[in-house]
């Protein structure tokens, strides 16, 4: 069993900027994200039920769902897009990673939102999960299990977009 990576704020020094860091700070907002639109003739409703079955397929388990539009509605806003948030876990994964580093649940569950732009135009937007693993030290058993959580997530995202069922 892997132990919990402790920190003590009071203990350890401020670390210096590592390069990787500071190559993240300085990236935009849409370098931190996957973006893919939804393909032509693919509704978003298509789309979030191929997400939902890849996930199962996957045994990426959907730990929750929060349809944002609808809070919108009933707090009475004007403009309101559709975007929904669905949350997914491999709940083997979380459970290492937790114990490597309690740090890592800040990351916790898997995020893809199906959203509509301004002009109604659907998309499915995830974390990009190549910068986080990359900022990462994690030993290399665990990153073997990161990168699985990570490729994962893309097929769930991929056959969302195209409507794969």
């Amino acid at each position: 069993m892997g132990g919990v990576q402790a920190t003590s704020p009071e203990s350890e020094a401020a670390p210096e900027t590592a390069p990787a860091e500071a190559a993240a700070m300085s990236m935009s907002l849409s370098q931190m994200v996957v973006r893919l639109p939804v393909a032509e003739g693919v509704t978003l409703d298509a789309a979030i039920e191929s997400m939902l079955l890849r996930a199962n397929a996957l045994n990426m388990k959907q730990v929750a769902h929060q349809p944002m539009w609808r809070e919108f509605e009933a707090q009475g806003f004007e403009k309101i897009r559709r975007v929904e948030i669905f949350q997914f876990c491999n709940i083997a994964a979380a459970h290492e990673m937790l114990n490597f580093n309690i740090d890592f649940v800040a990351f916790m569950p898997c995020r893809i939102a199906a959203i509509e732009d301004n002009e109604g135009k659907p998309f499915l937007v995830m974390m990009n999960l190549d910068l986080l693993l990359s900022l990462s030290n994690m030993p290399d058993e665990l990153a073997a299990l990161a990168k699985k959580v990570r490729d994962d997530l893309m097929e769930i995202i991929q056959a969302g977009a195209e409507g794969e069922l």
